[in-house]
C-alpha cells in the first residue's frame, strides 16, 4: 500500500524544484527525503523523476501521478490546517440542555456577547422540564438545579441558589418593611395557591427554621406571574433568587428579611467527561458560570467545596 505521507513528500519536491529545499520544508535529512521518493517509485512500480547533479525533472509518469495526486494533498493539508486551528480556538455546536423557563432569567444579551467572542461557536438549546438524556440527546452541556444522580456524569458546581423575599420599592413605602417572620402575617403576600387554604412559608434563617403563615389577595402557580405580581406592587413574594436577581439590582424589586429565605439549592453544569472536553463546550462552560455569578443568579460556591466533582 502506497504511503501518503510519501506522496505528500513527492509533491513538496516538485514544487521546491529539490531534495533539498523539500527537506528542509519537512524537517528530514536531503538523503532522507530522496531515499523516500525512491521507495514511493518502488512501491508505484514507476519511475516518476529524472535526477541529475543540476535539476530534477518529472518524467512521463511523474507528470500524470503529480497532475493526479497534487490538488488532493493540498485539500488534505488545509484540513488538517482547519483541525489544528479549530483544536486551539473554540468551534463547532454546542448543544445546551436546560430548564424550559431558562431564558427567562438568562439575558439573550449574554448569549449574543457569547457569540461575538467565539464567530466559530453554535449553541443549540434543548428547553424541557424533564431532565434530559445526555448520551439519548447528544448534549454536551445541562444546566440542572439540585442533585445529580447519574454516576457517570462530571457534574461541575456552579453555586447554591435559594429563594428570597422581595417587594417593590412601591408595596413597602406604602405598607411598611416587615422586621421579623412574624410580622408577614399583616402584610400582602403573593404566592402558589394553598390546596388546604393556609399558606405557610417554610424560611431558613441565623437561627434555624421558622415558619410563616402568609395570606395575601393575589395566587398564581407560575413563578413568572408571582414575579410581574410582585414588580406591580402587589405583596410581598418568596422566589428563586436567579428569577428576581435582575429586578434587585435593577432597583425594581428589594429584598425583605434578608437574613432569611428558602433553603439553598445547588446548580451544576453537567457534562459527560473532563477528558478531551471540546474547545467551544469547555468557553460555554466557563462563560455561563462566570456570567451566572456576576448576575447574582447563582450564590458561588463556599471556600474549601471543589467546583468540579464526578457525580455519586
Amino acid at each position: 500500500m502506497v504511503d501518503l505521507n510519501y506522496v505528500a513528500l513527492f509533491v513538496q519536491v516538485v514544487r521546491a524544484g529539490s531534495f533539498a529545499q523539500a527537506a528542509r520544508r519537512a524537517g528530514i535529512p536531503a538523503n532522507t527525503a530522496s531515499r523516500r521518493i525512491q521507495q514511493l517509485e518502488e512501491e508505484l512500480g514507476l519511475r516518476l523523476l529524472h535526477r541529475s547533479t543540476r535539476r530534477l525533472t518529472l518524467t512521463d509518469s511523474g507528470e500524470a501521478f503529480y497532475a493526479r495526486c497534487a490538488d488532493q494533498v493540498e485539500v488534505l493539508s488545509e484540513a488538517a490546517q482547519e483541525l489544528a486551528e479549530g483544536s486551539h480556538s473554540p468551534s463547532g455546536k454546542v448543544r445546551v440542555a436546560a430548564a424550559a423557563d431558562f431564558f427567562n432569567w438568562f439575558q439573550m444579551d449574554w448569549v449574543k456577547e457569547f457569540l461575538v467572542v467565539h464567530p466559530k461557536v453554535r449553541l443549540e438549546f434543548v428547553l424541557s422540564d424533564s431532565r434530559a438524556d445526555l448520551v439519548a440527546e447528544s448534549i454536551d452541556v445541562a444546566i440542572r438545579a439540585g442533585k445529580v444522580l447519574e454516576p457517570t456524569l462530571v457534574a461541575r458546581r456552579i453555586g447554591s441558589s435559594r429563594a428570597s423575599l422581595v417587594a417593590s420599592p412601591e408595596y413597602l413605602t406604602a405598607r411598611g418593611t416587615p422586621q421579623t417572620p412574624d410580622e408577614l402575617s399583616a402584610h400582602d403576600c403573593v404566592a402558589l395557591p394553598a390546596v388546604s387554604g393556609r399558606t405557610v412559608w417554610h424560611l431558613e434563617g441565623r437561627e434555624g427554621s421558622v415558619e410563616a403563615q402568609v395570606s395575601g389577595r393575589f395566587y398564581a402557580n407560575s413563578a413568572q406571574v408571582l414575579l410581574k405580581a410582585a414588580l406591580a406592587g402587589l405583596g410581598i413574594v418568596l422566589l428563586p433568587d436567579f428569577v428576581t436577581a435582575p429586578h434587585v439590582r435593577a432597583g425594581q424589586l428589594t429584598e425583605v428579611l434578608a437574613d432569611f429565605g428558602g433553603s439553598s439549592i445547588d446548580v451544576h453544569l453537567v457534562y459527560l467527561s473532563r477528558r478531551q472536553l471540546p474547545r467551544a463546550v469547555s468557553a460555554f462552560i466557563e462563560f455561563a458560570m462566570t456570567r451566572m455569578v456576576a448576575e447574582g443568579l447563582v450564590r458561588p460556591p463556599t471556600v474549601g467545596r471543589s467546583p468540579a466533582r464526578r457525580a455519586a
